[in-house]
C-alpha cells in the first residue's frame, strides 16, 4: 500500500541564513545524517541531479523520484530574522509505501522535531565545525516496546529528568562524558557536551530498535574508535 505524506514546520533557528544553508547543504552530518555530495563542492550542489531549486544562501529543495510514482522531496527555505537568526519553512513529501502508514508518518513527525532541533544546536554551538559522524543499532531484543526506557535508565535519566539535566556517564574506549541534556520526549534524547551531540533514538516505537547517532566536533575524535566503543555501550544497556 502506498500514499503521500507531507510534513511541514517552521523553526526559529540561532544562526544566520548563511550558516542555516550550508548547513543542510554541504553540513548535514553535523546534525542529521550524511547524505551523498557533489566532491566538487564538497555538500549538494546546483550540478546534482537531485537539486531542484538552488537559491542559496535562501532556497534549496530537493527530490528524488522512483518507480510507481515514488518520490521523496525536501525543501528548506530560510528567512533572515533580527539578531543573527534565521526562521527555517520545512517541508518534507513523498509517498511512504507501506502497509503501517499512520505509524511510519508519526515517526516521520517525531525523527523530523529531533533533527531540526539539532540544527538549532549545531548552528549555536558548532557551526562550520569539522565534524565526525558515528552511528550504532541496538541489538534485535531493543525492538521491544518501552525499550528507550531503558536507555534512558542507563543514561541516568529518570521518570522526573527534563531538559537541562546533566549527565555523566562513563563509556569503556571513551572515558567519561559529562554533558547537559538538551532534548527530551518519548522517542528520543540529546545530550551537548562541549565537544559533540549525543543522540539516542527509540525507534522501538516504530517497530525498529534502539539506535545512536553522534556527532563528535573535537578535531582528535576517532570515528572508527567510537563506533565501536558506543556499539558495545550500547550493546551492554539490552544485554
Amino acid at each position: 500500500m502506498s500514499k503521500e505524506f507531507e510534513v511541514r514546520r517552521e523553526v526559529l533557528l540561532p544562526g544566520t541564513v548563511e550558516q542555516v544553508f550550508a548547513a543542510v547543504t554541504r553540513e548535514t552530518a553535523a546534525w542529521m545524517f550524511p547524505i551523498e555530495e557533489d566532491p566538487a563542492v564538497g555538500g549538494l550542489g546546483p550540478q546534482d541531479p537531485k537539486v531542484k531549486v538552488w537559491s542559496p544562501p535562501e532556497h534549496v529543495s530537493i527530490r528524488v523520484d522512483g518507480p510507481d510514482g515514488f518520490f521523496n522531496a525536501l525543501d528548506y527555505l530560510i528567512e533572515g530574522r533580527d539578531g543573527g537568526t534565521a526562521l527555517l519553512h520545512y517541508v518534507h513529501s513523498g509517498v511512504l509505501m507501506t502497509d503501517d502508514w499512520e505509524s511510519q508518518y508519526d515517526g516521520i513527525g517525531a525523527h523530523t522535531d529531533f533533527y531540526l532541533h539539532s540544527l538549532g544546536q549545531y548552528v549555536k554551538y558548532f557551526a562550520g565545525r569539522p565534524v565526525q559522524y558515528v552511528a550504532v543499532s541496538g541489538p534485535s531484543v531493543s525492538t521491544k516496546p518501552g525499550s528507550i526506557d531503558v536507555l534512558k535508565s542507563a543514561l541516568g535519566l529518570g521518570s522526573a529528568g527534563g531538559v537541562g539535566d546533566e549527565v555523566s556517564l562513563q563509556v569503556p574506549g571513551i572515558g567519561r562524558i559529562e554533558s547537559t541534556v538538551d532534548y527530551l520526549s518519548p522517542q528520543f534524547v540529546g545530550l551537548r557536551s562541549a565537544d559533540a551531540l549525543y543522540r539516542f533514538y527509540g525507534r522501538d516505537a516504530f517497530g525498529s530498535t534502539v539506535d545512536a547517532a553522534h556527532h563528535l566536533f573535537s578535531p582528535t575524535a576517532d570515528a572508527a574508535q567510537a563506533t565501536t566503543a558506543w556499539q558495545d555501550w550500547l550493546n551492554g544497556v539490552f544485554a
